[in-house]
């Protein structure tokens, strides 16, 4: 019976995969179409629609702007928690010392930046000064170890207000030491310097970009030689058992969560179906090696729901 429940379930979930990661398998059409039957210059995936790549930025930028309030909140909710935890492991496979410098792209409401600071403080190395300022002119304390700085980069206004508030309840500004900066745009044209920071993080924020390929060659761009890029997403279960379960979950109850929470069942339709679009763990390695990364691994986190990819500019 065992066997035959087994059967039963691979067989859904095989069903199921064939209408989520359907493909055309002509990649040499005179339309220019990839695998997936978009035109690889004009269109791309927003969920499971085929849009115009000129289109996806400000439908992107939509739903974010919908779900900012209560993002935050939705995240412990649809997790269970366990996004915290994850993000806890990218924070400690970074490990930063003081005079890091961070890039936390799709950075949002600044819960990679906030675990990035804290952790500066608990280094070590970290030495904060002891001389207060007694004349109540509200002088910012500085460390007398090396500065180190966040730099929290989002597409969408609205989320970085949401961060800009959390960071003043947590004592971090721009002139705190370790500091933390707010830059609102694009993470295919990013508005610095080339080899410009050591850290360079992207969190549940890559598949939802229209060009992933110029985001990670951009990220490539702006980091010193010796920098490292981590990127943790949303990834493919391997176990299809695991994997049918996690779908159901995923389509039936999430975007009722949404609706219930926040008053949008669209937007989380979306951001569960952009999930089912972004490329596997290995497909993903080759991206980021193809934009010049070296050493690139990655490692499952809770059975490959997600995973943190590792690269470094050597």
């Amino acid at each position: 019976m065992l066997q035959s429940l087994n059967r039963s379930v691979r067989y859904l979930s095989t069903s199921i995969g064939s209408r989520l990661y359907c493909s055309n398998t002509n990649q040499t059409t005179k339309n220019n179409t990839n695998a997936s039957g978009v035109n690889d210059n004009q269109q791309t995936h927003f969920g499971f629609k085929t849009v115009n790549k000129e289109d996806k930025e400000s439908m992107v930028k939509d739903v974010f702007d919908s779900v900012s309030s209560s993002y935050d909140l939705m995240n412990d909710v649809m997790s269970m928690g366990i996004h915290r935890l994850w993000k806890d492991e990218l924070i400690n496979t970074l490990n930063p010392t003081p005079g890091s410098h961070l890039l936390d792209v799709a950075g949002g409401t600044g819960d990679i930046s906030f675990r990035f600071l804290d952790k500066i403080k608990t280094s070590p190395n970290y030495f904060p000064n002891i001389n207060k300022s007694n004349n109540g002119g509200g002088e910012v304390l500085k460390s007398s170890s090396l500065p180190s700085s966040a730099t929290v980069f989002d597409i969408n206004q609205s989320m970085l207000n949401e961060g800009k508030k959390r960071g003043l309840n947590k004592g971090y500004t721009d002139q705190s030491d370790p500091s933390i900066d707010w830059v609102q745009g694009n993470s295919e044209q990013l508005p610095f310097k080339d080899n410009t920071f050591n850290c360079y993080t992207v969190s549940f924020g890559i598949r939802n970009c229209t060009n992933i390929d110029q985001v990670l060659r951009e990220a490539y761009r702006v980091l010193k030689p010796g920098g490292r890029f981590l990127c943790l997403e949303f990834s493919q279960v391997p176990n299809p058992l695991l994997r049918f379960a996690y779908d159901q979950y995923s389509f039936n109850v999430i975007p009722i969560m949404g609706q219930l929470i926040s008053g949008d069942r669209d937007s989380y339709s979306y951001l569960v179906e952009s999930i089912r679009k972004f490329p596997d763990q290995e497909t993903f390695v080759q991206m980021i090696q193809d934009a010049g990364f070296k050493q690139v691994t990655y490692k499952n986190l809770t059975f490959g729901i997600c995973s943190i990819h590792s690269g470094f500019k050597l």
